[in-house]
């Protein structure tokens, strides 16, 4: 099965959020999701989006997992789990929040700063790139594998 590639513009943070909670529609677990994107691109805004459409969290309660480097949502449909490798430089950091334990039939992994490790990037399913427009426009590109 060859990729498919979709693309839209946000204009607000709260369209983002929007976004997400449409995408959320979308998806079904088990899944990998790697979200791209420099640091304050919206990657974590659409977290909050993703979460609030899976009823696992509203999205003033969804933070950025940069210190804990996971932080788990549960809802009916899905466990989402946020991870964040910003400060996980290497292979056997990696290994040592034991990412492999989180994959179940009914979880969803949404994998910010994965494209440092080859594994998560051929073992993803989706990819998200969210690229800045301006001061508060996002373009979100959407790569299902």
């Amino acid at each position: 099965m060859s990729p498919s590639t979709s693309q839209v513009t946000t204009r607000s943070p709260d369209e983002t959020i929007a976004y997400g909670r449409g995408l959320a529609s979308e998806l079904s677990p088990p899944l990998i999701i790697l979200l791209r994107g420099t640091l304050g691109a919206g990657k974590t805004t659409l977290v909050k989006g993703i979460a609030e459409g899976f009823h696992a969290a509203p999205a003033e309660e969804v933070t950025s997992p940069t210190f804990t480097l996971v932080h788990e949502y549960r809802s009916p449909r899905a466990l989402l789990y946020h991870v964040d490798l910003y400060r996980i430089d290497t292979e056997r950091e990696l290994e040592t929040l034991a990412l492999d334990d989180l994959l179940a039939p009914n979880a969803i992994l949404l994998v910010e700063w994965g494209e440092k490790f080859a594994r998560l990037q051929r073992d993803c399913d989706i990819e998200i790139t969210l690229e800045r427009v301006g001061d508060t426009g996002r373009t979100i590109r959407r790569s299902v594998r």
